[in-house]
C-alpha cells in the first residue's frame, strides 16, 4: 500500500484567526459526545444546547444535527474567538486534518493560503494524523428523523 503524501508529518498550530469557523457557509455536524461536551462548555443542558445552538440539515439520505451559523456565516460560538474552544466538537478539534484537505498536497497548500496556522507550529506525525482521521471515521453523528 502506498504511503499517504503526508506520512512524514505536517505542521499546524491554531492561531485563533477564525478562518475555519467564519465567513463561509458550512456545517459542523455533531455526535452525542460533541453535544454533551459543548453544552458543558456553554454551561447549559444538552436539551437547551440543541434548542438554542443547533439546526437540522437535510442531506437527502439523512438529516444531521449541526451548529447554527450567524447571518454572516460565522459559527454561533465565534465571538472574537471560539467561546467553547476547550469544549469544541470533534470536527473542529481535528481541523485541518480533514480528508478533503489531506486528499493531496495541492489541497493542503490551497487551504494553507487562508490558514496561518498550517505549516507552522507543532509537527503532527503521520501516525498522529492517521489517529485524527480514524477518530473522525469512528465518530457517530446524530441522525434525526425525517
Amino acid at each position: 500500500m502506498e504511503r499517504p503524501w503526508w506520512d512524514d508529518g505536517l505542521r499546524f498550530a491554531c492561531t485563533s484567526c477564525g478562518h475555519c469557523c467564519r465567513h463561509e457557509p458550512g456545517y459542523v455536524f455533531l455526535s452525542e459526545a460533541d453535544v454533551d461536551r459543548a453544552a458543558a462548555g456553554a454551561d447549559v443542558s444538552t436539551e437547551r444546547f440543541v434548542e438554542q445552538y443547533c439546526r437540522s440539515v437535510d442531506l437527502g439520505l439523512a438529516t444531521r444535527l449541526s451548529l447554527l451559523e450567524k447571518p454572516n456565516h460565522d459559527c454561533v460560538f465565534w465571538n472574537g474567538g471560539c467561546s467553547i474552544y476547550l469544549h469544541r466538537p470533534l470536527q473542529c478539534r481535528t481541523y485541518p486534518f480533514w480528508p478533503a484537505i489531506l486528499a493531496s498536497k495541492e489541497d493542503w497548500d490551497r487551504e494553507a493560503r487562508d490558514c496561518p496556522g498550517m505549516n507552522a507550529g507543532r509537527r503532527y506525525s503521520g501516525k498522529d494524523i492517521s489517529k485524527l482521521l480514524s477518530a473522525r471515521e469512528r465518530d457517530i453523528l446524530i441522525t434525526l428523523r425525517q
